[in-house]
């Protein structure tokens, strides 16, 4: 779009959404791949995977959990500000992880020296607990049990199925119930066991 070009806006819902699958990856440009390699494989356990080779930048790929993290080195960034501790901002931009023991989380980050901080949801007596920190590049990490909240659809039916990414799950034919569960199995299948 050119500057002072006129943009006709039409309304929302005329047309199909993008025939989307999943999330694929996160890309994040840091200061230092080793560093972040480094941080995201001892920490958060990713595995180093290989990318291709025709790039020609600095840079890592890594994947688990069913999500790549792709870290592009951009050495620009290293103006001394992100040596500075930053406030651990909840509200601020995040990735988010689901876990199976929040407690075994802050005792692990505590071993490590790593600061973070923790909120509390509540949500018709369910409760999610959260812990919030910062990667080696000031970005920031959530972990939860969130799966504690049901995800309920506010609009008619907005969860489109992903067909074939479970061997024993069928897609759902409807909203609703089905549709919840079929979406906690993939989150199950893609999150479970999140270990250190």
């Amino acid at each position: 779009m050119l500057v002072g070009e006129e943009m006709e806006i039409e309304e929302g819902g005329s047309y199909e959404a993008l025939p989307l699958l999943s999330l694929n990856h996160v890309s994040l440009l840091v200061r230092s791949v080793w560093a972040s390699v480094r941080f995201y494989e001892d920490v958060l356990g990713f595995c180093s995977i290989k990318r291709p080779s025709s790039f020609n930048f600095r840079g890592a790929w890594l994947f688990n959990y069913g999500i790549g993290i792709h870290f592009i080195e951009n050495e620009s960034l290293d103006d001394g500000s992100m040596n500075q501790p930053r406030p651990i901002n909840p509200k601020d931009n995040h990735i988010s992880f689901q876990c199976t023991d929040v407690g075994l989380v802050k005792r692990r980050l505590e071993e490590r020296g790593i600061r973070y901080v923790t909120a509390v949801v509540e949500e018709g007596g369910i409760q999610v607990d959260q812990v919030f920190f910062h990667d080696p590049d000031g970005y920031m990490i959530e972990i939860c049990n969130c799966d504690n909240i049901p995800i309920i659809p506010i609009s008619s039916c907005p969860f489109k199925p992903s067909y074939g990414i479970g061997k024993n799950m069928a897609a759902p034919n409807k909203c609703g119930l089905d549709t919840e569960i079929f979406m906690m199995e993939i989150l199950s299948l893609d999150m479970i066991n999140f270990a250190f």
